[in-house]
C-alpha cells in the first residue's frame, strides 16, 4: 500500500509539468505580438516618412499616426501580460529560473507568490486598459455637452483607478 502511495504521489506531483504548456505557448504569443507590434511601428515610420518626403498631409494624418502607434504599445503591453505569465507559472510550479537570480539586471519577473503574479498581471492588464480607452478617445467625436461630461467622467474615473492601484502597490 505504501508503494502505491509513493507511485501516486510521484505521478501527481509531474503533472505540475503540464504547466510547460501554457509556458510555452505563451511564451510563442508573446515573441509573435512584439513582432506584430514592430512590424506595426516599422510600418508607421515608413508612412510617415513617405508623407513628408511627398510633401502630402492627408486628412487625419496625426489621429492615423498616433492611432497606429498606440495600437502596437497595446501589443506591446499585452505581449508583456504573456511574458510575466509565463516566467511566473514556470517560477511557481517547475523552478526558479537561475539566470534571473544571478542577473543584476531589473528583478520583475521574478514571481515568488500567485499573489505575486496576479498584482503584476492586474497592473500590466490596468495598463492595456488605459491605452486602449486613450486609443477609443482619439477616434470619438463629441456632439453634445453631456457626451463631454461623460468623457471628462472617465477621465475622472480612470485617474481614480491608477491612483490607487499606484498607492496599494510596494514602492
Amino acid at each position: 500500500m505504501k508503494r502505491l502511495e509513493q507511485l501516486f504521489e510521484s505521478a501527481l506531483w509531474n503533472t505540475r509539468l503540464l504547466i510547460l504548456l501554457p509556458v510555452i505557448f505563451s511564451m510563442i504569443g508573446a515573441v509573435a505580438l512584439f513582432v506584430i507590434a514592430s512590424i506595426d511601428i516599422y510600418h508607421v515610420a515608413t508612412y510617415t516618412l513617405d508623407v513628408y518626403l511627398n510633401h502630402l498631409h492627408p486628412k487625419d494624418f496625426h489621429e492615423k499616426v498616433v492611432g497606429d502607434v498606440i495600437g502596437a504599445i497595446d501589443l506591446y503591453l499585452i505581449a508583456v501580460i504573456l511574458l510575466l505569465f509565463s516566467f511566473g507559472l514556470y517560477e511557481l510550479f517547475i523552478s526558479r529560473i537561475d539566470a534571473a537570480e544571478a542577473s543584476e539586471g531589473s528583478k520583475i519577473l521574478q514571481i515568488h507568490s500567485l499573489d505575486q503574479l496576479k498584482d503584476k498581471l492586474a497592473k500590466v492588464i490596468v495598463m492595456v486598459l488605459v491605452v486602449s480607452f486613450f486609443k477609443r478617445v482619439l477616434h470619438t467625436h463629441y456632439g453634445s455637452p453631456l457626451e463631454l461630461l461623460y468623457f471628462a467622467i472617465a477621465i475622472l474615473a480612470l485617474a481614480l483607478g491608477l491612483y490607487f492601484l499606484h498607492k496599494g502597490g510596494n514602492h
